[in-house]
């Protein structure tokens, strides 16, 4: 299918928004949509099976081509576009708008809004999914949002030091820089959210707190936003424990990614635990993700369905290999 489109009235800044340095926003298109893409001046012609929703989006860009267009922008209207949303980033009815120095963030999936709304309405919410569906941030975001309002009084943000497949060894300097590197995820939303210098103050006053999860023993946090990240790297003893923590007045997210367990051969995962015993319990809501909410880049959604397949693949196979085995006993028990 070919369809021609001539853009109206002509608006050079507009069109240059729109197509991106040297029309790197088209080739994120035509990748996303596998059509062809070619363009004179403001007339184009877009050639293939989904012809007409590369044309929807490119519509849909247009509007709002005022402003330079990032591939952020491009790629989370392409994250909606794949979820059946239409064109368009704007937040879902009742979905909770987050003040933060990102101005309108909203949740970029029915999956994401559907986070926001349970970290919003639950004492404890659990996010499970793959990598680059918003978990942590979203959760970061949320956190922040309450301090603003002054719904908590503080931030508590952590997670195991857990190496991931690699053994660090010895890290020189003080106990703060040997904890560092596990925690600079949460570091770098905070830096995003609120900026560096009113980062490094509220951590001076102590109204931000990051810190390893073995630190929180012994500990009632009240009148706070807990976040747990990277939870699947937690034993069950751990989880036990930093459940036990929550205060008065606190809000609490897990985040974790099942698929990616860090832990050593034979330690079960204390979330993998946690989300069959808290399933259903009254004031816990549980969010699961799929490749379909990844709003990095769209290499990485296509990435993750790929280790997808290739797992169930694995599974698949490991089950008729079981199923077969009794059959060739019983053969070579009759020789």
């Amino acid at each position: 299918m070919q369809i021609h489109h001539q853009f109206a009235p002509a608006d050079n800044t507009r069109l240059s928004n729109l197509c991106g340095p040297l029309d790197e926003n088209l080739r994120q298109i035509e990748v996303a949509y596998d059509v062809t893409l070619r363009r004179r001046a403001h007339r184009f012609s877009v050639d293939g099976e989904r012809a007409r929703s590369a044309l929807a989006l490119l519509q849909a860009l247009w509007a709002r081509a005022e402003q330079p267009l990032s591939l952020d922008d491009i790629q989370l209207e392409l994250t909606q576009a794949a979820q059946g949303q239409e064109p368009g980033l704007q937040a879902a009815p009742g979905e909770p708008l987050l003040h933060t120095r990102r101005a309108g963030l909203h949740g970029r999936t029915s999956h994401q809004s559907e986070y926001l709304r349970n970290i919003v309405g639950h004492d404890l919410t659990l996010g499970l999914g793959p990598a680059g569906t918003g978990k942590t941030f979203l959760a970061v975001a949320c956190a922040v949002d309450a301090l603003e309002r002054n719904a908590v009084e503080r931030l508590v943000l952590t997670r195991p030091a857990v190496e991931a497949g690699e053994r660090l060894g010895f890290l020189p300097g003080d106990l703060a820089q040997k904890i560092d590197p596990y925690l600079r995820p949460l570091y770098d939303a905070l830096y995003d959210l609120l900026g560096f210098e009113t980062t490094q103050r509220l951590f001076e006053r102590g109204t931000i707190e990051i810190a390893p999860l073995a630190f929180m023993r012994g500990r009632t946090l009240n009148n706070a936003f807990i976040i747990l990240d990277e939870a699947q790297n937690t034993t069950p003893e751990q989880m036990k424990m930093f459940l036990t923590r929550i205060g008065f007045g606190s809000r609490t997210v897990i985040t974790g990614d099942l698929s990616q367990v860090d832990l050593p051969r034979g330690t079960h995962s204390g979330l993998l635990q946690a989300e069959r015993i808290l399933r259903g319990l009254r004031g816990v809501a549980v969010t699961r993700f799929t490749s379909a909410d990844v709003v990095r880049h769209p290499l990485v959604a296509r990435i993750v369905e790929a280790y997808e397949k290739d797992e169930r693949d694995a599974a698949r196979t490991e089950t008729a290999t079981v199923g077969s085995a009794p059959k060739t006993r019983r053969k070579a028990a009759a020789r």
